[in-house]
């Protein structure tokens, strides 16, 4: 490696134990790698802690033969610190295609410790390793070593096995192997696309050239070894292993046998160290973990040992790289409210009068006054509100600290044109005036002026009846400033190359993300009320949420009035890469390093949690800066002292650029690993309760199909259920369609092609017990179910009808609502039982029935309420909230 120039660690050989000792003594780095240089099951290498560990394992190797030849050399190396990765790839001698990169856990035991292994587990793809690195692996490490074999006259044919340690200088070299690495072969091979005996074929034909690796997209697999007793100093043999049988069928889950003998059709028992090691797939890595140690969990055999953190050091990367939840799936559309923005700038352009400068888009609208003969500054004024975060307040019923946001969005608003606020206004819009709450609201916009300097010199309380219900209300905010010309902001002409960028401490969240916010709280199952996991002062979730938006007047003014202060981002909805770019020329950028300053663990918690990926992080929340101040560098000290300890950081500059990025921040990735991490065992916790297994029994267009399809799928919803199999007994229908489209597995069963019904029912239950249901929902099944069938499922077997039963049973219920007049109809949820329509009651929903309804207008209404009434029914019974008693009738928990 050292001839070729591949990076890796400082090394040399010896055959001679003390001359290796005497080495690892006066080595001008850390000598603590100790390595057999042949083979050694896997086994062969100790990290030493210190010089007298390192100089043991000499011993160990060298002296007591404890490898026998494999040890006859041993190889010393520098101890390198970093996250090792290994990087397989396909080569046939000239061409390299690497493979998706894994990370092995080779210590026995959790948090890696205890001695090493063979390995005991893995998973792909790891994130730890970027693109940009991922180049430089292929370029520097594999296709080097390919190149450097034939330089050897050395015909390498096959699987090239890169063991690498990410440093920060960089990936280094720790091992190769020439084969497929155990376990991350069982990982890596799963999420392959491309036919693999194809890649074979062309690696011996020497036509690797011609084939592309694709790669199965959005899917991670994680695989947890079980080992037998002993393992890794001894290993025991001839344990019965049961449960093998229960994972395999279950979906996405995979089985490989290590070291297993079997002893007959039905029988496996140990026959190693590394017994099994089982394979889960899923698109989110938290969901994978969690099931494959619940799969690991139901197989079982004398003195079986495997680790519970598998793959969690990759779970926050993975969450920051590939994560979902996005604030447009909350309900919210950026890129609508822009298209917005610029649909209404001619209208207000035709409002516009000469004394107005600039347009829509900045921090706030400026009004010249000289232009209308006043002897004054320039007014600078804004508006905001406090977006939902006013629903937490809401639910919790706290309203005292919700005023001091709205003051603050639109006073930090102004403040970024270098604007003292002179006074402010509000807009109080409720259904019901609640005198109370109203007065709390009042109360805490007070407070925010008082923190601002201003007055508050009026504002409008608007009763709507019938416009907002209950105790809802609605906040507007309305504020004026003066600054003077000549320090009027953002100072674009004095920005230059090497300013500093300073960041000033958020308070929490602010008031930007809530929608996104709420959705994750309710992902997670947690409530308001709970303890939130990220408090340092044990307060609950909407304590912590409604933590009030800081306000920067007091503390920053002071500097833009000495001319300190070059320009001011107030850091609000669109994060630093969307707010920071509206105060700085085209020539120039900031490069921010997240290092820099701490990042809140509320912020940790929202991404793990969440699953919010890094991108979008950036873009909805502050991550920790509510405000950026762009300084001279001779001014930055001064700046600093002049706020509180660890409220101002230097977390950047500004550069010259002559590209579109505006804003680059480095290491938040690195960053946010660091606050996310005591939140991913919780997170892989909730996956390891296991889901019932629901089957749907479908005839049509599964209209309620979808609606449970959509709930069990929805985090937010927290049903623990998920659908395993629809069998429809008609072929071609919508149903079967909205099945596939999410992936879930099909059966056609005709009843046509039965004699009887029995033999149709005993059919569809056989298939139903081969996938191991626990729960059967009936949605639009248009066949009568035998007796025997529904005493096999009793308690376990739901239907809707779309009527309020015991009235309008059986078919036509809608015609039957109509034809007897009633002003009420609806859907039901109930147990099947033997008689139509006649088993007990578990959830119901009304729906009016208007003068003018016809058959189909009332039943498109109903269809409504179904969707929404079949799910939590079904919640109810997946969440032993209820359950049929053997009297038939129902009982709560």
């Amino acid at each position: 490696m050292d001839k070729y120039s591949i990076p890796t660690a400082r090394w040399q050989s010896f055959t001679n134990a003390d001359k290796a000792k005497q080495f690892i003594k006066s080595a001008d780095f850390l000598a603590l790698v100790v390595k057999a240089s042949g083979l050694a099951a896997g086994k062969g290498v100790v990290v030493a802690e210190n010089v007298q560990e390192a100089c043991k394992a000499v011993d160990e190797i060298i002296t007591a033969k404890k490898y026998g030849e494999a040890g006859e050399t041993v190889v010393i190396e520098e101890l390198l610190v970093g996250e090792e990765v290994s990087v397989l790839a396909f080569t046939d001698g000239t061409t390299v295609r690497p493979l998706l990169p894994a990370q092995d856990h080779k210590k026995i035991f959790e948090n890696d410790l205890g001695p090493n292994t063979g390995g005991m587990g893995a998973y792909c793809p790891c994130h730890l390793i970027d693109s940009d690195t991922m180049d430089f692996v292929y370029k520097n490490i594999l296709q080097k070593t390919i190149e450097g074999f034939k330089k050897e006259k050395i015909h390498f044919v096959g699987v090239l096995y890169a063991g690498l340690i990410l440093t920060e200088k960089g990936p280094k070299v720790l091992e190769f192997n020439c084969r497929f690495g155990d376990p991350e072969t069982e990982v890596i091979l799963p999420l392959l696309e491309t036919d693999l005996l194809e890649v074979m074929v062309s690696c011996c034909q020497g036509r690797l050239h011609n084939v592309e690796l694709k790669w199965k997209e959005n899917l991670t697999a994680v695989g947890v070894v079980l080992a037998s007793r002993g393992y890794p100093a001894s290993s025991s043999k001839g344990d019965v292993i049961t449960g093998i049988s229960k994972v395999e069928s279950l979906p996405n889950c995979l089985v490989f046998h290590c070291g297993t003998l079997q002893k007959d059709s039905n029988t496996f028992v140990t026959n190693g160290g590394r017994v099994l090691i089982i394979v889960s797939l899923s698109r989110d890595i938290p969901v994978a973990i969690g099931r494959a140690l619940l799969s690991c969990s139901l197989i079982d055999f004398d003195g079986k040992q495997y680790r519970k953190d598998i793959a969690q050091k990759g779970v926050s990367r993975s969450i920051l790289k590939q994560g979902t939840s996005t604030y447009q799936d909350s309900g919210v559309n950026i890129a609508v409210g822009n298209k917005f923005v610029d649909n209404i700038k001619p209208l207000t352009k035709a409002t516009s009068r000469e004394e107005v400068i600039g347009g829509l888009g900045s921090f706030g609208g400026l009004f010249d006054l000289k232009l209308t003969n006043y002897q004054h500054p320039i007014l600078v004024s804004g508006t905001d509100g406090v977006g939902t975060k006013l629903k937490i307040a809401e639910e919790i019923n706290v309203h005292s600290s919700i005023g001091i946001d709205l003051v603050a969005m639109c006073v930090n608003d102004i403040l970024a044109h270098g604007a003292e606020p002179l006074f402010f206004l509000d807009y109080f819009a409720c259904g019901h005036l609640d005198l109370k709450i109203a007065q709390e609201v009042i109360s805490g916009i007070a407070e925010g002026c008082r923190q601002a300097g201003c007055a508050l010199i009026g504002g409008e309380t608007a009763e709507m009846s019938g416009m907002y219900s209950g105790d809802e209300y609605d906040l507007a905010g309305f504020t004026v400033g003066a600054v003077e010309q000549d320090k009027l902001l953002p100072k674009l002409q004095l920005i230059k190359d090497g300013d500093a960028v300073i960041g000033l401490a958020s308070s929490g969240v602010h008031s930007n993300g809530f929608s996104l916010v709420r959705k994750t709280l309710l992902s997670s199952g947690g409530k308001f009320e709970d303890v939130a996991p990220f408090s340092s002062e044990n307060k609950s979730f909407g304590e912590e949420f409604l933590k009030p938006t800081k306000i920067y007047v007091k503390s920053v003014l002071p500097l833009m009035k000495k001319g300190k202060v070059k320009a001011f981002a107030h850091i609000t909805g669109g994060g630093l890469v969307e707010n920071v770019p509206r105060i700085l020329s085209n020539n120039y950028k900031v490069e921010i390093d997240a290092t820099n300053w701490e990042i809140p663990p509320v912020f940790g918690w929202l991404a793990a949690v969440g699953n919010i990926n890094e991108k979008e992080m950036l873009k909805t929340f502050n991550c920790g800066i509510g405000g950026v101040l762009i300084v001279d560098n001779k001014d930055v000290d001064e700046i600093l002292k002049s706020f509180p300890k660890s409220e101002s950081f230097v977390i950047g500059s500004v550069v010259q650029t002559n590209g579109s990025e505006k804003v680059h921040i480095k290491n938040f990735t690195k960053s946010m690993e660091q606050v996310m991490r005591p939140f991913i065992p919780s997170l892989i916790l909730k996956h390891l309760q296991p889901k019932k297994r629901v089957g749907v029994l479908i005839s049509g267009s599964g209209t309620n199909l979808q609606s449970l399809i959509n709930a069990t799928k929805d985090p937010t919803q927290n049903i623990n259920a998920e659908i395993v199999v629809v069998i429809s007994n008609k072929p071609n229908v919508d149903g079967l369609n909205r099945a596939r489209r999410a992936d879930i597995p099909t059966v056609i069963i005709q009843n046509k092609e039965y004699k009887t019904r029995e033999e149709f029912d005993l059919a569809v239950h056989e298939e139903l017990v081969k996938r191991n249901v626990d729960v059967i929902c009936l949605a639009g099944f248009m066949r009568i179910l035998t007796g025997e069938f529904v005493r096999k499922w009793r308690g376990r077997l739901l239907n809707i009808h779309p009527a309020l039963l015991p009235l309008f049973k059986g078919t036509h219920a809608q015609r039957q609502a109509l034809e007897a007049g009633v002003r009420v109809s609806g859907c039901t949820v109930h147990f099947v039982e033997e008689n139509v329509d006649a088993g007990a009651i578990i959830a119901q929903q009304c729906v009016p029935v208007y003068p003018n309804d016809t058959e189909e207008s009332l039943t498109e209404r109903i269809k409504e309420a179904e969707h929404k009434l079949y799910p939590s029914a079904l919640n109810l019974l997946v969440s032993e909230t209820i359950k049929l008693g053997t009297d038939k009738k129902l009982y709560w928990k």
